[in-house]
């Protein structure tokens, strides 16, 4: 009924415009108020939307039979004779709607030849290069820096008879403390340091075929430093090390539903664990700097689980399980079978849910092969008498907080000179975040991390005397980390006017990670200590943002050592 008295109306307001306007105004004014009282029918639900175009298509249909009836008749009516020309009256209306529509097709059509030559001269597209260059694709980024440390005013003196903190990597690189330049010997305690840092990454992907593609990346950074791709400026001019940063080789196998189900990677490649984000972005640093690159093999297969798209026969990201493996060697020995190495094995989940929010989480084992120190054995134990297994056996990078032990002492034989790692380390990692969409454009990420090392023996490290120990009796165990963080914001800011904020507290066990890999800005790098990061991004203009972070941490054992970091960043990606 209700139907019925709509088009009544529609019926009434159409004899009334008729009735009062002119030609033109009166089938304008029709035609326009036709197609309004249908939106709103379809609008209040008086008629669906497909009732409503049969509707107009139907009109449109017996408008066009009816013209053509009567020009028909009138054929039949009155033929003109011979020598008769007739002009029949067309309004002035619907010559403007003519002329437009010929220029309309006229313009269609010209365009399409214009295209099609185009195409075919390969006027400026693409394919008028040659085919090589298609398959490269060229990226990068670059970041300003300005960092600030400051030292607790109550933190243990820098060297002394004490020897708090002594540098272990710069004494070891130097091949012993006799060797080690004195300003080199200890880490800096008391001296707040404000420095300006770049870094600049170009990177070049190649597709070989449909599924593998090559990669390589240049960073700047120094060789030694495997989780930093800072370079401090303020070197009197001297050049920047730009290095190999990744060159790997990639496959990718999908399925008939373009599901990539599978993907094998080798070379020097990205962080195939899943870590919750990234440095600024909902990430952990935890057990993994961000800047690390891995050097082996790792395979990821996935498994889908359905779409929480409204196109469930279409693939995507948002709910599947998968399971990564890796193996990566660490260090080789020509002169010894102690290789080192790291397996490694993750599974994990992605959930999305209909509403956008989004469920992550991922649980891994790390086995680390022949990383522990192997002391000299000799009478005297001096470093000038070492096997190549004692040699090997010491870590060619480290950063801070992990147990050591003495791996040889100096020619006087008055104490340990070289110095290597007192745990084995086999760590479990577990990541989990629940990222709220609730608030779109907005998002909520909240993150834990936590890690443990397997692999610490209490009873074999107290036997093998710790040498950094402060606690002046039996090394006790100090196997957890964990990380809480809240992000909120865009989760990426890459336009003007976009933003975030996060805040995160870690705790990090002294031995709980391997000190070498983890974060290098939280504490300046390492473990054995616990705090806060609170930060931000915004972004300036498209690709270009900025950030600021403030990081506060102290040591969680041995004499006091704090430090709050102040870092203000400038990045930039193209």
């Amino acid at each position: 009924m209700e139907r019925h008295i709509w088009i009544t109306a529609l019926a009434f307001c159409g004899a009334a415009t008729l009735a009062q306007a002119s030609e033109k105004e009166e089938l304008i004014l029709l035609r326009n108020t036709t197609i309004n009282l249908i939106d709103q029918l379809v609008k209040q639900g008086v008629i669906t939307e497909k009732v409503a175009n049969e509707m107009l298509t139907k009109a449109d249909a017996e408008a066009k039979a009816e013209q053509e009836a009567e020009k028909t008749g009138l054929a039949k009516d009155a033929k003109p004779e011979a020598d008769e020309v007739r002009v029949p009256y067309v309004p002035e209306f619907v010559k403007d709607e003519l002329r437009q529509q010929v220029r309309r097709e006229l313009k269609e059509e010209v365009v399409t030849d214009v295209m099609q030559k185009a195409k075919s001269e390969k006027w400026g597209t693409p394919d008028a290069l040659p085919d090589w260059v298609n398959r490269f694709k060229l990226s990068g980024d670059m970041r300003l820096r300005y960092q600030n440390d400051f030292m607790a005013s109550d933190n243990a003196p820098t060297g002394g008879q004490t020897h708090p903190y002594p540098n272990f990597q710069a004494i070891n690189a130097a091949g012993g403390i006799q060797n080690t330049r004195p300003e080199n010997l200890f880490l800096n305690t008391q001296e707040d340091r404000q420095r300006f840092r770049a870094r600049v990454r170009l990177g070049i992907d190649a597709k070989v075929t449909d599924n593998l593609a090559a990669g390589v990346r240049l960073a700047s950074g120094n060789l030694p430093d495997p989780v930093s791709t800072n370079q401090t400026m303020g070197n009197t001019g001297s050049q920047y090390e730009f290095n190999l940063d990744r060159a790997f080789l990639k496959y990718d196998a999908v399925d008939d539903e373009n599901f990539k189900w599978l993907t094998l990677t080798g070379g020097r490649i990205a962080n195939p664990w899943y870590v919750g984000g990234g440095e600024f972005t909902g990430g952990s640093e935890l057990v993994w700097d961000t800047d690390l690159s891995f050097e082996g093999f790792a395979a990821t297969g996935r498994y889908s689980l359905g779409s929480a798209t409204v196109q469930p026969d279409k693939h995507d990201k948002s709910r599947e399980v998968y399971a990564t493996a890796g193996a990566f060697p660490l260090q080789e020995g020509e002169l010894s079978s102690h290789d080192k190495w790291l397996f490694g094995g993750q599974f994990g989940l992605d959930w999305g849910f209909q509403n956008q929010d989004a469920l992550r989480a991922g649980i891994a084992y790390y086995d680390y092969i022949n990383i522990q120190g192997i002391p000299n054995t000799n009478n005297p134990p001096t470093c000038n008498t070492n096997q190549a297994v004692n040699n090997l056996s010491l870590p060619q990078f480290m950063q801070f907080g992990n147990s050591l032990i003495g791996i040889c002492n100096d020619p006087t034989n008055s104490g340990p000179a070289l110095f290597g790692l007192a745990s084995d380390y086999n760590i479990i990692n577990f990541n989990i975040a629940y990222d709220l969409a609730k608030f779109a454009p907005y998002h909520l990420i909240v993150a834990a991390d936590y890690a443990k090392n397997l692999g610490f023996d209490k009873t074999e490290i107290n036997r093998l005397s710790v040498v950094n120990d402060k606690s002046g009796g039996i090394v006790e165990e100090e196997t957890d980390a964990w990380q809480v963080r809240m992000d909120f914001g865009w989760p990426k800011v890459e336009r003007y006017g976009q933003w975030n904020v996060f805040a995160l507290y870690k705790y990090v066990g002294r031995d709980a990670v391997l000190d070498a890999y983890s974060d290098s800005d939280f504490h300046l790098g390492g473990t054995n200590a616990k705090g806060w990061v609170i930060g931000g991004n915004y972004g300036l203009m498209k690709n270009l943002w900025f950030t600021g972070r403030w990081l506060s941490s102290d040591v969680i054992t041995g004499p006091k050592y704090g430090i709050d970091t102040l870092q203000l960043d400038v990045n930039a990606k193209f």
